[in-house]
């Protein structure tokens, strides 16, 4: 298809309306033509400057613009965060800056926030799934998710669309998941080990655990979920594959443990001193991560992880165990301060088991020994 100009064209004058324009890096690679060296006509017998006839001689496009607006689109998802709380806008600022299209819902109006995230916010859960989205992320407390699941309108999402909680147990989600979910759905289970405080300033060396529970053997549904934990890869988590079990077990060890301890020594008050030392900093910002975590998440570790349970009474006997040994060695000096011999000592010692209703009395298991071997 040819098309005249309807005026003569400069080669100095700006290209008409129906032509691209250049970019700069290109209009700089030409040096510009004099107007004294085009004022003839540049074709014997006609009184017209050159016009340009034809429509492809510039190609309307820039070809590195397209290729990345196509690499893109291959790998972006649309991903529906439900539950727009604190830990699910920390996760939508890495789905946004990895251009991701993002689709919230919350019991709250976070109708003005959501823009800030490059998010559209749907008050009516019925209203996010009719958006398709590729992945529903579950970032609501772990005390509300059997209710949320029974609130989503299954058929109106894709048949095989993906699912992925983020909670801090996961056989819990994963058997609420397993009943809830029609089968068609894929399932991932997964545990950023990290926080809006601890991950404020980076994701890279922290750990991400997940757990593909159910996925479709098509090539689609494989890449899909791959290009989820490549969010996370592309942040520097370190990936780790366990099952939910196997999560909950270490995760009791640690987590549970930790937050147990930050609450107790929030209670017992501790406070900070102009001699802090480095191991008494690690303690305050201990109380101060664990305080920044409501007590519901805190129920929910102890709730829903059987392993917890386990732990508390460890963590019980210790104490315990630690105050015997100090009052049992207490206990030591005393007993050298009062008695002059072994035989009144022994005396004393039965005494003091026959008040104790024929328990042992505290006493260090070393000193016990040592005393038994010099008598």
């Amino acid at each position: 298809m040819f098309l005249s100009a309807p005026y003569p064209l400069s080669l100095t004058s700006p290209p008409p309306p129906f032509l691209p324009s250049f970019s700069p890096s290109i209009r700089r690679s030409f040096p510009p033509i004099p107007s004294s060296t085009i004022t003839k006509p540049l074709c014997p017998g006609s009184s017209r400057l050159p016009s340009i006839r034809a429509l492809d001689a510039a190609q309307p496009f820039d070809y590195e613009s397209r290729l990345r607006y196509q690499h893109l689109k291959s790998t972006s998802l649309k991903i529906a965060i439900i539950g727009f709380g604190n830990f699910g806008r920390f996760l939508a600022k890495a789905f946004s800056r990895q251009n991701h299209t993002l689709f919230v819902h919350s019991r709250s109006d976070y109708s003005r926030v959501a823009p800030q995230f490059n998010a559209q916010f749907c008050s009516d859960i019925d209203d996010l799934c009719e958006l398709h989205p590729d992945v529903v992320l579950i970032s609501t407390s772990i005390l509300s998710t059997e209710s949320m699941l029974k609130s989503i309108p299954f058929q109106r999402l894709k048949r095989s669309t993906l699912f992925v909680d983020v909670l801090s147990v996961k056989e819990f989600p994963m058997n609420l998941f397993l009943k809830y979910l029609p089968e068609e759905f894929d399932i991932l289970c997964t545990h950023p080990m990290f926080g809006p405080e601890s991950g404020k300033n980076s994701w890279v060396g922290l750990p991400f655990v997940y757990d593909k529970v159910r996925i479709g053997d098509d090539e689609e549904r494989l890449s899909r979920v791959e290009r989820f934990l490549d969010i996370f890869a592309k942040e520097g988590c370190r990936m780790v594959e366990m099952s939910c079990i196997e999560h909950d077990k270490y995760a009791a060890g640690s987590q549970f443990v930790t937050h147990t301890m930050g609450r107790v020594l929030e209670r017992f008050g501790v406070e900070s001193s102009p001699i802090n030392t480095k191991g008494y900093e690690t303690l305050l910002n201990l109380v101060k991560n664990t305080k920044e975590d409501s007590f519901d998440l805190y129920y929910g570790l102890f709730m829903y992880n059987q392993n917890s349970l386990e732990q508390l009474e460890r963590l019980d006997m210790a104490f315990e165990s630690i105050k015997k040994d100090l009052f049992g060695r207490l206990l030591q000096v005393y007993r050298k301060q009062l008695f002059l011999n072994a035989k009144e000592e022994d005396r004393f010692l039965s005494t003091m088991k026959l008040l104790r209703g024929g328990d042992d009395v505290l006493e260090p298991s070393d000193e016990k020994s040592k005393r038994l071997e010099g008598s």
